[in-house]
């Protein structure tokens, strides 16, 4: 059986983009979803020192054999000022010294949420820019704009949206 991550990039407990990473997980059939919270791992902030004299922490470990061992990912990630969260880059970060492929060159999913218009079209921009430099293979992209408007009583009401994310649920699923 498959093995496929979802990641919302956020530290909040509420956050719209974890949601949603789980949600379009939950759309595919015959696999082991593992839905990673970042507050579930802690990780001090990231710093070379830190690393030299601690080495890597229990959790980072963890993390990262979950990574190893994951066939795919969908991630989501929070806009916070035209950027990554500092919960996501913090952690991206650690396992960048773990692997520097952090993503493995296995099939990504990259998805942004914002309760705004360009639903985190700036934050998507940046990681399918970046993540290929770190092993990501990004089958499909989505900017969810909107998000509170969208996606009410745990669907996408916005059928253009679901319609949309259905099909690169579909191109995600051929690639693992």
């Amino acid at each position: 059986m498959k093995n496929i991550i979802t990641i919302g990039g956020s530290n909040s407990k509420n956050s719209i983009n974890k949601v949603l990473a789980e949600y379009a997980g939950d759309l595919i059939n015959n696999i082991e979803l593992v839905k990673i919270d970042l507050n579930d791992f802690k990780l001090p902030m990231f710093s070379i020192d830190l690393e030299n004299e601690q080495g890597f922490s229990k959790d980072l470990i963890r993390l990262n054999e979950l990574f190893e061992n994951a066939d795919g990912f969908i991630v989501s990630l929070a806009e916070h000022n035209g950027s990554y969260s500092v919960a996501f880059k913090n952690a991206y970060d650690w396992l960048s010294r773990m692997e520097g492929k952090v993503w493995r060159d296995k099939p990504m999913l990259l998805l942004t949420a914002a309760p705004g218009a360009r639903g985190g079209k700036t934050m998507l921009d940046i990681a399918l820019d970046r993540f290929p430099y770190m092993g990501a293979n990004i089958v499909g992209s989505l900017s969810f704009p909107f998000f509170n408007e969208n996606f009410k009583g745990n669907e996408i009401v916005n059928l253009e949206l679901k319609s949309e994310l259905l099909n690169l649920v579909s191109v995600f699923e051929k690639n693992i």
